[in-house]
């Protein structure tokens, strides 16, 4: 790998130059985050007549330096994707393409591949193009500044960017477009509560924090969108095979959970047995201002399928795309890479032929994953080229996925139970974010840190749990505790090898139900059997490190 470092340039030469677009004096804009290195994507677009606009989505042409089958290839294809920790990423490539010479760095030439599309006022596309160009982005710029120059044309961030305020400008107004087309397909908006951790020079966790999410953030997100839509359209009319990003609609057991654990909270999904995207949509929408719809976000959330990486294309259910891929972060993710190249070949009139570097371990998939993602008919098999080393790559691409989201999170949680031992015997208020048959898991309202109470510490009572509506009741009291129970709790212990936090329950805002309504509802998986003499349950194996 080192040496085939050593071949490349430190900037684009002339041989990289040949047969493409020259788009240097277009004044492309980056927009991402304060601690951002590596970026993958540029952004320009021009207004045109009818409320009609040109957008311009340039990618970071990896494809053109990391050729199929080299050990750079092998060590990408090892990782498939970036892991990002406070404060350290472990980079999907060498550091001198992900953050150097792939990298669209403000004021230097870079190799790209575009989306160029043509959008109508009612945010739908209405043409596009593929093809490799050269660009020079004319400015880095941050979220949280672009916002701000946004709703401050005359301010000090505005000044800073005023070269390319008017371009960022347009990019606004045709943003507000595409929110009509999510709207029109009735896509999904979940807004979640993301936290990011400050840490001194020593590593040690000062403040956590949630992350705050603009139109500057929705802005770029929705221009991805158009990107990888494009992308999987292009990819399907040419009959090229590639992985999309497929996510399935919500199974029946799921749905039926959803609907339990919302009815508290007085919240229906309609649908019946297939709610669309729209239906969601619907819901989110009327709990918009509710102060806990967070919660009700979260339990929506939970009733959905993960999105995984499959040759063969059932959709995308959240983003109520009839054919999705990713397109738009060769640097980060591998399957990006798969399609660029996918892409260029057609470009070139040839069929693209992955390479298996790496064997997936179909043991790391779980079943009904792997399901989707070999899921086609034996007919339907047959009409795809070389389908058994895209369903080996998505396998592959899933499964590393989820392990550098368990990983990261790993480390999240031995820095925050670090953090945490600080706070021993310490009191907060939190909600219940989390139910299983032995815990109940709380998240502290201002630390955003999640911990347990194991069930006998919940009251002198005989406790279960109902998995149908999620939650666990007393069944001589018609105490229960619920998602979204506001709870006064104590820090008790801080385990960092188990990544487990304990609180100790304080007080609860008391909310039951008729004991006889509470004993109609006993089901199977109540925490330990009943013994007519026992009045607290005995102590159950500790709670589990993970929510499940």
């Amino acid at each position: 790998t080192k040496k085939e470092i050593k071949r490349f340039s430190d900037s684009v030469t002339k041989s990289d130059l040949r047969d493409r677009v020259d788009l240097r004096d277009i004044p492309f804009v980056t927009i991402d985050g304060a601690d951002a290195k590596d970026f993958d994507d540029a952004v320009y677009c021009l207004p045109l007549e009818d409320g009609k606009f040109r957008l311009l989505v340039a990618i970071a042409d990896v494809s053109h330096y990391v050729k199929p089958g080299c050990a750079i290839d092998k060590d990408a294809q090892l990782r498939t994707t970036s892991v990002y920790f406070p404060r350290r990423v472990i980079p999907m490539l060498p550091e001198e393409l992900s953050n150097g010479l792939c990298s669209l760095n403000p004021q230097v030439d870079r190799c790209t591949m575009v989306c160029d599309a043509i959008i109508g006022a009612n945010g739908l596309v209405k043409a596009y193009q593929f093809y490799p160009a050269v660009i020079r982005s004319a400015a880095r710029l941050i979220y949280d500044n672009v916002w701000a120059a946004l709703c401050n044309p005359n301010g000090p961030e505005a000044k800073v960017m005023e070269h390319v305020l008017g371009n960022v400008q347009d990019l606004y107004d045709l943003y507000k477009n595409l929110i009509k087309s999510r709207e029109l397909r009735g896509a999904m908006d979940f807004e979640t509560v993301e936290t990011y951790i400050v840490a001194n020079e020593q590593g040690k966790i000062e403040q956590i924090l949630p992350r705050e999410r603009n139109d500057a953030h929705r802005l770029i997100e929705e221009m991805m969108l158009v990107a990888n839509t494009c992308a999987a359209d292009f990819l399907q009319k040419n009959k090229a095979p590639c992985l999309y990003r497929v996510h399935e609609p919500p199974s029946q057991d799921r749905l039926e959970k959803a609907r339990a654990t919302l009815a508290p909270f007085g919240v229906t999904l309609p649908g019946g047995d297939s709610p669309t995207p729209g239906d969601y949509a619907k819901v989110l929408e009327s709990i918009a201002d509710r102060p806990d719809k967070a919660m009700i976000q979260t339990i929506l959330l939970r009733s959905m399928q993960q999105a995984v990486y499959s040759p063969h294309n059932v959709g995308h259910f959240g983003l109520a795309y009839d054919a999705y891929t990713h397109f738009t972060s060769p640097i980060r993710r591998y399957p990006d890479l798969l399609v660029h190249r996918a892409i260029r070949g057609i470009l070139r009139r040839r069929k693209y032929v992955p390479k298996i570097l790496v064997e997936p371990n179909e043991a790391e998939v779980p079943v009904q994953t792997r399901e989707i993602i070999c899921k086609a008919k034996p007919d339907d098999k047959k009409k795809v080229a070389h389908i058994d080393l895209w369903e080996k790559l998505g396998l592959l691409c899933s499964a590393h996925e989820r392990r550098a989201d368990e990983v990261s999170y790993d480390v999240m949680a031995w820095l925050k139970c670090n953090y945490m031992q600080k706070k021993l015997g310490q009191v907060f208020k939190g909600v219940i974010s989390g139910v299983s048959p032995f815990a109940i898991f709380v998240t502290l309202e201002d630390l955003y840190v999640e911990g347990a109470i194991h069930i006998s510490g919940l009251g002198d009572d005989y406790f279960v749990f109902d998995d149908k509506s999620n939650e666990i009741y007393g069944e001589d009291s018609g105490l229960r505790y619920r998602l979204g129970d506001e709870l006064t709790v104590k820090v008790a212990r801080c385990d960092l090898d188990a990544r487990r936090i304990e609180f100790a329950l304080v007080s609860k805002n008391r909310q039951s139900r008729p004991k006889t309504e509470a004993k109609r509802k006993t089901v199977k998986s109540s925490a330990a059997p009943r013994k007519p003499a026992a009045r607290k349950t005995k102590k159950a194996p500790s709670a589990p490190k993970k929510r499940s």
